[in-house]
């Protein structure tokens, strides 16, 4: 069995100093994990969004086991992120804590101080920017859209942007107006694929993409999820064609478009059945 110097406890602290020890065993220069050693923030970063899209993914199946280990997953990236800076004398995990806590009780002085409970969600999340916008302020972020991160999925990037905007006046009215301009951006995707110019084509998609998170936001739709959701959709239909195709022996590289949509079409048909 290996060593492991602190066993499993029930307990929150025992089990978050478990964890704690063990990152700290991995990192170990010279008794640890050679790979683990060798990582630093650049090359961790990208394992901690891909947990945090494989959480959401286990909420979206409702497969509360499978949340569990991927929550701990997640919580594992917090804790080698907070292992490397504690390498290099940046900070601790203990910091990290600290401040998020810190955080939670200064935005919630409703709850942490005297502050009437008694109002909205929406008066809650007026308040909630309102401290945030102070945050930044105190930062030295004055532009409406500082501390948007750069680095947060493009979608998801584009609905904070324009939420940003949207706090100062900067947006369209209702959706309609957002339905038009998409309408103007199709023209002027269709006019750049016309010219061949490929720079202009990725501009003009890039644009039709921004208005479209907008329309999402307007619409009070998360385009993350609706996006994850037609992913879904298509994938399970895809299946339905390469199960019926494998009754007759054969691969959707032996069939073709046609027969493939009719498929597709006959998968969808028994998808609506189904739900009513």
């Amino acid at each position: 069995m290996p060593d492991d110097p602190t066993p499993p406890n029930r307990t929150g602290p025992a089990a978050m100093d478990r964890l704690l020890d063990v990152m700290r065993r991995l990192r170990d220069p010279e008794t640890g994990c050679p790979w683990d050693i060798e990582q630093d923030f650049v090359t961790i970063a990208p394992y901690t969004i891909e947990e945090a899209y494989e959480v959401a993914d286990a909420i979206e199946r409702s497969d509360w086991a499978d949340l569990r280990g991927e929550l701990g997953d997640l919580l594992l990236q917090v804790v080698f992120h907070a292992q490397i800076a504690s390498d290099r004398g940046l900070f601790a995990f203990e910091d990290v804590a600290d401040d998020i806590a810190a955080k939670m009780v200064a935005r919630h002085p409703h709850v942490f101080g005297d502050e009437d409970r008694d109002k909205s969600a929406a008066q809650q999340t007026r308040d909630w920017e309102a401290i945030k916008a102070a945050e930044r302020a105190a930062k030295s972020q004055t532009g409406v859209l500082d501390g948007v991160a750069a680095g947060l999925p493009a979608l998801l990037r584009a609905v904070k942007l324009q939420k940003r905007a949207a706090r100062v006046g900067f947006d369209w009215p209702d959706s309609e107006q957002v339905l038009d301009k998409i309408t103007e951006e199709v023209a002027e995707l269709n006019e750049a694929a016309e010219a061949g110019a490929r720079d202009q084509i990725a501009e003009e998609f890039g644009d039709l993409l921004f208005v479209m998170a907008n329309l999402a936001r307007h619409m009070n739709i998360d385009p993350e999820a609706a996006l994850r959701g037609a992913n879904a959709k298509f994938t399970r239909r895809f299946a339905a064609i390469e199960t019926a195709l494998s009754r007759d022996g054969r691969t959707p590289e032996e069939s073709d478009l046609a027969e493939m949509d009719a498929l597709w079409d006959a998968a969808k048909i028994r998808e609506r059945a189904e739900r009513k």
